[in-house]
């Protein structure tokens, strides 16, 4: 009787304890429940949330820009660059042909002219010709150019020229220029490429101002600078006193603009307090006119 009785209360006892079990499990899986829950509307306030945030106003979209039949600017006066001392000049090959010469495949023949090869860099014209014949700037008609070579050939350029992707084809375009003087278009009579007399200055419109790029000119604000020498309307051209405008920009490997060669430059000015290339130069101020 007393075994039976023991039995009895540890059965009573386990039968408790699985009874305290069950009500904590079932206290845990409620908690879990509401923690679940709690977390769901959290992350459903952050949604709701963050629709709120990325539902704004959509991009506006910019105005059209209205091109002038005339192909000029509403001033008249187109803005004019020069690209000087450029590094043009043919040679005479073995075989009888003419290239123009770099420093790529004429190192030899720079080294026996006694001449160093690094400053032979026709590229460098190339690049600033595609950089600046490919500007808003020139496809609105608004720009003029001009180029000057390191022997002072000076070649005027037609808005409408296209000048070769590669530097093969450009070299090839260049030794017939400087030979015949100028290159006509094929299909109609228009001159896209010739050479002007000298000097520079007598090709500029009355009143112009010329303004040299070097990195040792005045430091000036891009925009401020745009905004104070360009005139936006023939009106302002003749009431505020700005004239036509001019930049001479260095086509050469080194070195400086130099003032003797340009007496009428007023001014020396930079856009940055880094060198730059005659491209980023020219990329940054037809972005900035």
């Amino acid at each position: 009787a007393a075994n039976a009785a023991a039995a009895t209360a540890a059965a009573e006892g386990l039968a408790a304890a699985a009874t305290a079990a069950a009500s904590a499990a079932e206290s845990a899986s409620a908690a879990s429940v509401t923690a679940a829950s709690g977390a769901a509307s959290a992350a459903g306030s952050s949604a709701a949330a963050a629709t709120t945030t990325t539902t704004t106003k959509p991009l506006e979209i910019a105005p059209p820009v209205s091109i002038p039949n005339n192909n000029v600017s509403e001033s008249g006066q187109p803005i004019i660059i020069l690209l000087d001392q450029a590094r043009l000049e043919t040679i005479k090959t073995r075989k009888g042909n003419f290239e123009l010469l770099n420093c790529d495949d004429h190192r030899d023949l720079c080294r026996k002219l006694k001449q160093n090869s690094a400053d032979h860099r026709p590229d460098i014209c190339h690049q600033e010709l595609l950089a600046l014949l490919d500007s808003p700037l020139n496809k609105s008609g608004n720009l003029k150019l001009y180029l000057r070579t390191h022997k002072g050939v000076l070649i005027e350029l037609h808005p409408s020229v296209r000048i070769p992707r590669t530097f093969k084809r450009f070299s090839g375009l260049m030794v017939q220029l400087l030979h015949k003087m100028k290159i006509k278009a094929g299909t109609t009579s228009t001159t896209l490429l010739k050479v002007v007399k000298n000097p520079f200055s007598s090709h500029l419109p009355a009143g112009t101002h010329v303004y040299g790029m070097s990195v040792q000119g005045t430091l000036y604000a891009p925009n401020a600078l745009a905004r104070t020498l360009v005139p936006e309307t023939a009106e302002e051209c003749k009431e505020g006193g700005k004239g036509p405008v001019c930049f001479v920009i260095g086509a050469m490997a080194s070195g400086h603009i130099d003032l003797n060669d340009h007496p009428y430059i007023e001014k020396l000015i930079g856009l940055s307090e880094y060198p730059l290339s005659g491209v980023g130069a020219n990329t940054y101020e037809t972005i900035i006119n």
